[in-house]
């Protein structure tokens, strides 16, 4: 301090302190600089204490960037239940399939398959793994019959999607150790699962989709599942997110919350 009070008259040219072998009082200079100066120090020391309190209590927003399967099914009831909990925390979520840099973009975490995300980046799973389910409505299955394997998908119509960057989506099959992956044909092309799915229902072709969109339907007979023994699987979802030293606390909060969080409870 007594470095910093001697760097301060230096480059001010006037003393600010008088100074005994016994004690240290403000010259008027001193105390005039002290008394101006004085707000300014408790405005200070009010930030740094309401930053502190940042680090301990969850608060703020936080920006996550997911495809719509991974928010639809994973990240929208986890969410839910992490906000009944942390009231102080503001969340937004963007739907979005494409690789993006997060950080560029000004997001705490995004959503994606493990294959896709950065070296640098901490990845924790989110949710269980995913089953592929081929599915097509009882009219559809009733005029055309039924594939006994996914080779015989070239006489059927399948409803094809295609990736926001131009390529389809080819088909995903496994029997065994036998992995197989088909470019499907058909008359109708969509860009997203849920539209992939409402084809299916109303009986336009064949939709090749993740498990949880169609068990409901599959359930209460709306759709009928196709080579079930063919089914494929595929890795977990992972949320991730920057590696910083200092996440916070909202951050911290919310992945505590997603590994505590019941997920086959919830299916």
């Amino acid at each position: 301090m007594s470095q910093t009070i001697n760097a301060l008259e230096e480059a001010l040219g006037i003393r600010l302190l008088n100074r005994t072998t016994r004690s240290v009082s403000p010259t008027e200079a001193g105390q005039r600089l002290l008394d101006r100066l004085a707000p300014a120090l408790s405005d200070i020391q009010l930030a740094i204490a309401e930053v502190d309190e940042l680090r301990d209590s969850p608060s703020g927003t936080l920006r996550i960037n997911a495809p719509a399967p991974a928010v639809d099914h994973f990240l929208c009831p986890l969410v839910f239940h992490f906000m009944d909990r942390f009231r102080e925390v503001k969340i937004e979520i963007i739907s979005d399939a494409a690789v993006i840099d997060i950080v560029a973009q000004g997001f705490d975490a995004g959503v994606r398959f493990g294959r896709q995300l950065a070296q640098d980046m901490i990845a924790v799973p989110l949710g269980p793994s995913l089953r592929y389910a081929i599915v097509a409505s009882p009219d559809y299955v009733a005029r055309r019959g039924t594939p006994d394997t996914p080779h015989d998908l070239v006489g059927h119509d399948c409803i094809k999607r295609r990736f926001p960057g131009g390529a389809l989506v080819t088909w995903r099959f496994a029997f065994g150790e036998e992995e197989l992956e088909v470019t499907p044909s058909g008359r109708l092309t969509v860009s997203s699962a849920q539209n992939e799915l409402q084809a299916a229902l109303a009986g336009k072709g064949i939709a090749h989709v993740f498990d949880d969109y169609a068990k409901s339907h599959i359930r209460e007979g709306r759709l009928v599942e196709l080579l079930p023994d063919w089914s494929a699987t595929l890795p977990h979802w992972f949320l991730y997110y920057p590696n910083r030293r200092h996440p916070s606390a909202a951050m911290r909060a919310f992945l505590d919350h997603m590994k505590s969080y019941a997920w086959e409870a919830r299916r």
